[in-house]
């Protein structure tokens, strides 16, 4: 595949997060040419895998990772990306915007800390003080996100800049207004998987649900990001909807490119279903996506 020679932001920034992964070590291709995000006993994810490999000029000879190291750079690259694309487009959502990996987290004291989900911190309490409860209640209000787009409330001056929009008589339950409220809005979850697996993307669903199902408010926008070469896999999360938003590949184009390479009907079918379908969009998509 040719390089990309775009001088797009978007378009840079992409070369930039592949970048990161290929000087990381996240991403490489060792002495027998399987690539770190390959399942090694699956023929054809070691063909796409390879394929993809190539496309973004990957040089490095190297075994993979290990798992939780592996998928804390990803969500590292992921989270870098978001920031450095996403707080560009002011023109299209302006506001005070952060982009955070959550790093070393207990999911429902984190979680808690937004908006919409401030009432599971006294939810959790009362989990661990009655047992009972705990049994009702199982992990159906465990959240626990990799990569977190909060927007902070507005003051009144901000919202009254142009003309006299609110004051102390209306608008009084507004989460926006800071007059109201002090916690940021979780406006986006990005689940980051390298790989996916059926428990990985299991569990991405499950978080999903919780966060539907947890908040008062809002709903945020709930996103996964995956490195992985399988189409058969990405369908397994992709494909239905009501859980998460959409799945992003980090390298679709590629991915495409790969699959028609391998002249494999079924998995072209299946690629097709699921980018006609709006389940499946490349990395560049996401802040786009975000700023709707």
């Amino acid at each position: 595949m040719t390089e990309d020679k775009s001088q797009a932001f978007l378009a840079q920034a992409r070369r930039d997060f592949h970048a990161a992964l290929l000087a990381s070590g996240v991403l490489t291709v060792n002495d027998k040419g399987v690539a770190s995000n390959a399942d090694g006993s699956q023929r054809s994810s070691v063909a796409y895998a390879k394929r993809i490999a190539e496309s973004l000029l990957v040089e490095t000879i190297g075994e993979r990772l290990a798992g939780q190291t592996s998928g804390g750079e990803f969500e590292t690259a992921c989270a870098d990306f978001v920031r450095t694309t996403f707080l560009r487009l002011g023109m299209l959502r302006p506001g005070d915007w952060s982009v955070t990996k959550v790093a070393g987290r207990k999911s429902t004291e984190y979680i808690a800390k937004y908006d919409q989900y401030s009432h599971l911190f006294d939810l959790d309490v009362a989990v661990k003080q009655n047992p009972e409860l705990r049994a009702i209640l199982g992990n159906a209000y465990v959240i626990a996100p990799d990569v977190v787009v909060v927007r902070q409330p507005v003051e009144d001056d901000v919202i009254n800049e142009n003309e006299l929009i609110v004051d102390a008589s209306v608008g009084r339950l507004a989460s926006i207004r800071r007059a109201n409220q002090e916690r940021g809005i979780l406006h986006a979850v990005i689940s980051c998987k390298w790989t996916l697996r059926s428990d990985r993307a299991q569990n991405a669903r499950s978080e999903s649900l919780n966060l539907i199902r947890n908040r008062k408010g809002r709903l945020p926008h709930i996103a996964v990001v995956t490195a992985e070469p399988s189409p058969s896999r990405l369908a397994s999360l992709a494909l239905g909807t009501g859980d998460i938003d959409t799945l992003y590949h980090f390298a679709l184009p590629e991915l495409i490119e790969a699959v028609h390479a391998e002249d494999n009907d079924e998995a072209i079918s299946m690629l097709d279903t699921m980018v006609s379908g709006k389940r499946l969009k490349d990395i560049a998509d996401l802040p786009l996506d975000l700023a709707i």
